[in-house]
């Protein structure tokens, strides 16, 4: 393919607001978990919680679309002058050029789980001031996006589980490649609610303890939020050292299991061959693996089996999710944000909380911050039902 231009970015998670707070916190192995002690959530966990989202005002013009997810969402777009790189982005191209990508879970269902506790007690109506449509609808995010930036181009909602603002880079970049748009805003948004908190704990999947990606002991994910976003555009002919492109995309359906992955790990191993195929690079030419690494046992496990499939033993890789918590539909830009950033500061960061390596998954999983040169990664996002996305960024200047 031909590269594509992440012109800016940036992500909000528990680690901090923005890319500042972001690489402080990574640079200092710092996590955001903490015990859980959202909404009326009675449960023995810890959670990635981002300050302040209640605060966020929307603007009057868009008081319907008011909901948690969509003051996430404008508090993340918000951050590192982002906004006022889409308004230039637009200015350059046209409201109607650039597209708008967004990938989320369960969107903004905390809205309704807080409007079933006001029903009229005799005829169980929901109160009037609830909106689905602009509220808990997945496509409520993108249509508040697309309104508050005035776009007019194409508008999708992704919602494919934990792959889903991975997939979204996939989805821009075929709808460039044809010509329909000349950029895009790309990213994902997943706010806190009941339903998933509740949900994954019902599945046994929840660990009372901060999360411990890769660990011989690992016993469950931490939940968290976020809000990550991209600009993509075309890559113009002299470009900074040190820019961060999109080289490759690869996508992959198990269709094993509703919720487990496929034991052997082939979606997996053929959603990261093909992005390696489509940015033309061998495996011995990534420098990292940001993996998905959620700590459950078998997601470790079959994410372990497929990079020494494709890798070997020898690709540094970690997972940040003992950071974050695992943000859902958010965690494949969160993933391709701490991914530029790697690439523009040689930065390979630790995974953390880890006790005792799982020493039979066989890979050179990161510890320790390590500061090198890094020229290329590759991000991994694997959602339920088996749809798997792998990423490939490198870094400008690189042969």
């Amino acid at each position: 393919m031909t590269p594509l231009w992440l012109s800016h970015f940036t992500s909000t998670s528990s680690i901090g607001c923005g890319l500042d707070q972001t690489l402080s916190a990574l640079r200092q192995c710092r996590s955001g978990l903490a015990p859980c002690a959202f909404e009326t959530v009675d449960l023995a966990t810890f959670i990635g919680e981002v300050a302040h989202v209640d605060e966020v005002r929307l603007p009057t013009r868009l008081a319907e679309f008011d909901c948690r997810n969509n003051r996430l969402a404008l508090l993340g777009l918000e951050q590192d002058g982002f906004a006022d790189a889409v308004r230039a982005a637009i200015a350059r191209y046209g409201a109607q050029r650039v597209g708008l990508f967004l990938g989320t879970s369960t969107s903004g269902i905390l809205q309704t789980e807080l409007a079933y506790r006001r029903r009229d007690p005799v005829s169980g109506a929901l109160p009037a001031d609830f909106v689905y449509a602009t509220t808990h609808n997945t496509f409520s995010v993108a249509d508040f996006t697309r309104r508050y930036f005035g776009l007019t181009g194409p508008a999708v909602a992704v919602s494919s589980a934990c792959s889903s603002s991975a997939k979204v880079f996939a989805s821009a970049r075929r709808m460039m490649a044809v010509g329909l748009i000349d950029a895009a805003l790309v990213g994902g948004v997943h706010s806190l609610c009941l339903t998933t908190l509740y949900g994954f704990n019902s599945l046994g999947l929840v660990s009372a303890h901060t999360c411990r990606p890769f660990d011989a002991q690992r016993d469950g994910i931490s939940i968290g939020e976020a809000a990550a976003f991209a600009l993509l555009e075309r890559t113009p002919k002299h470009l900074d050292a040190g820019s961060v492109l999109l080289l490759g995309t690869g996508e992959s359906s198990d269709a094993y299991h509703m919720s487990s992955p496929r034991p052997d790990g082939l979606g997996a191993r053929m959603a990261m061959q093909d992005a390696l195929t489509m940015a033309e690079l061998k495996a011995d030419e990534i420098d990292y693996i940001h993996l998905h690494g959620t700590a459950t046992q078998s997601n470790d496990a079959v994410e372990g089996k497929a990079v020494h499939a494709v890798f070997g033993p020898g690709t540094p890789c970690s997972s940040t999710k003992a950071a974050t918590g695992h943000t859902l539909g958010a965690a494949g830009g969160v993933g391709a944000v701490i991914c530029a950033l790697t690439l523009q500061h040689g930065l390979v960061p630790a995974g953390l909380n880890v006790q005792q390596l799982d020493a039979t998954l066989n890979l050179d999983y990161v510890l320790e911050n390590r500061d090198q040169p890094v020229a290329r990664v590759l991000s991994n996002s694997f959602g339920f039902g088996g749809t798997n996305c792998s990423l490939v960024f490198g870094r400008a200047g690189n042969p």
